[in-house]
């Protein structure tokens, strides 16, 4: 082999090297995982709460398959989760818990909802789960249209939900879909979250009762089985989910959302009594009480 063959292989060797190199930096980049707890937003929670007649109503607009408003895949099997809502009351009080199911028999707390009442006034305390969001996430909506399912709670017509929805066994509406990734989602559910609310995270605190309430529900199962996945683990530095949203360099600081291409979402839309079209007939009332819940 000459001198100019031999500069030639030289050339074509060091073209690979940096194809190579460029191949892998990008596989890196790729890899780099956004926190869990971007996958759920709880301002849109809240909004759809305020938006439903009554807990069956909110649990299927958790998991409808056109809103999809969770992005929640925990059990990483390609697919969002089913969130059941399950809710337990004394008095007063009453505690709506979230859940993701994961599998069969096993169930991940994400996020809890106190509604209690004093007086002629009813306050709503949203708390995102401490092990996805971290410690004493909480949100108070203040919803710019009294909410529909305030009447339910108090009215003649209330019954206890649990959710009949398990592993394997899912509402007929309910279509698994994958997530996507984190930009797509928020430009999405941004849309849901309704811009006539106000979400105060400042100065809430749950009360004992509303805490013990929720224990005899409570499931955290993807927690036992990944302790080093906890937010602490996850954000080194960070309290909770709220300072990764003041973060300057947070991706999807609530301050940035107006950049978002908000063409392909849902309106808003006011709460309503009316029965949503997605909705199945053979969802009765009855199918979530006791008898049908799996703990």
């Amino acid at each position: 082999m000459n001198f100019k063959e031999r500069f030639l292989a030289s050339i074509c060797v060091l073209f690979i090297i940096s194809i190579q190199a460029q191949e892998t930096t990008t596989t890196t980049v790729s890899a780099t995982s956004t926190d869990i707890s971007l996958n759920l937003d709880l301002e849109a929670v809240a909004s759809v709460f305020g938006e439903s007649k009554d807990l069956e109503d909110f649990e299927t607009r958790l998991n409808n398959p056109e809103s999809k408003i969770s992005n929640l895949d925990l059990n990483e099997d390609g697919n969002v989760d089913y969130l059941r809502v399950l809710e337990v009351s004394e008095d007063h009080t009453h505690v709506v818990t979230i859940q993701s199911v994961l599998a069969e028999n096993e169930y991940q707390d994400v996020a809890t909802i106190d509604v209690e009442k004093s007086g002629e006034d009813t306050q709503v305390i949203i708390t995102g789960d401490a092990y996805i969001y971290g410690p004493n996430y909480f949100i108070s909506p203040y919803f710019g249209i009294t909410p529909p399912i305030f009447g339910w709670f108090w009215g003649p017509m209330y019954n206890p939900w649990m959710s009949p929805w398990y592993w394997g066994f899912y509402p007929p509406y309910f279509s698994p879909w994958r997530p996507f990734p984190p930009h797509i989602y928020h430009n999405n559910v941004h849309g849901h979250i309704n811009a006539h609310n106000r979400y105060n995270h400042d100065h809430v605190k749950r009360n004992h009762n509303a805490k013990r309430l929720q224990k005899s529900v409570s499931h955290k199962d993807f927690q036992k089985k990944n302790p080093g996945k906890s937010f602490a683990k996850r954000n080194a530095g960070m309290t909770n989910k709220r300072d990764i949203n003041l973060n300057n360099n947070a991706k999807f600081n609530r301050t940035n959302s107006k950049n978002f291409n908000r063409t392909s979402t849902r309106p808003f839309t006011s709460p309503t009594r009316t029965r949503s079209s997605f909705r199945s007939s053979s969802m009765s009332r009855s199918s979530g009480r006791f008898g049908g819940f799996r703990r």
